[in-house]
């Protein structure tokens, strides 16, 4: 039963994380315990205890008239591009150090998805693409540490990159800096690898940052 109770309330904490990342509740929106545990369909233990734990990340906030929409702010965005300025380039010359024939492979079949979808104009596609690409590096680098570190910011961004490859050209000059990304790292050249994942970063925090009059940053 105990173990029950904590798989509910993971999964309530991980749709809810959805929800507002994803622009579900909007940010300053104030939710309520009741109106939660209706919608999720779950009673207010587990609610309560997604609700602590999306506070510590400081995504929702509780005040007196009831659980604020927190989300993510300008400066957050600027924040966590700045972070992974410094970390996925390191991440990606690892990856290129590390990575076997399996990896790369898996590597390349993702650009070649993006590639279809971005074709397509598919921007939820092309924005889940862009998750399993990032994701997949994090894995291919062999640290844990990293991993753990660079995929829920990653996660954060995530409303924010797909109204970003809604614009065509931006989608398309990710998919090019990828497929590159994806070379350097089969090529096992660390520094190149790191070089242009430090240059695709640089040029998404652009994007993002540019969305303010779009989402309302």
């Amino acid at each position: 039963m105990e173990h029950k109770m904590i798989s509910i309330a993971d999964q309530v904490f991980d749709q809810l994380e959805l929800d507002i990342l994803s622009g579900v509740y909007e940010r300053d929106e104030i939710l309520t315990e009741s109106k939660l545990s209706e919608q999720l369909g779950v009673s207010r233990t587990p609610i309560r205890e997604a609700v602590r734990r999306l506070s510590q990340e400081r995504l929702l906030e509780l005040t007196s008239k009831g659980i604020r929409v927190v989300g993510i702010t300008r400066q957050d965005i600027a924040d966590i591009c700045d972070i992974r300025l410094r970390l996925e380039g390191l991440a990606a010359c690892w990856a290129a150090e590390r990575a076997d024939e399996a990896g790369i492979r898996k590597l390349r079949e993702i650009v070649e998805l993006q590639e279809f979808y971005t074709v397509k104009s598919d921007a939820d596609s092309i924005k889940n693409q862009d998750s399993r690409f990032h994701q997949t590096i994090y894995a291919l680098c062999g640290s844990n540490a990293m991993r753990d570190t660079l995929e829920p910011l990653h996660r954060k961004l995530l409303k924010y990159r797909r109204v970003s490859v809604s614009a065509h050209s931006r989608a398309e000059l990710s998919l090019q800096e990828h497929r590159a990304i994806c070379e350097a790292i089969a090529a096992h050249n660390g520094p190149e690898a790191e070089r242009l994942t430090v240059e695709h970063v640089a040029n998404a925090r652009e994007s993002l940052l540019s969305l303010d009059r779009v989402v309302g940053l």
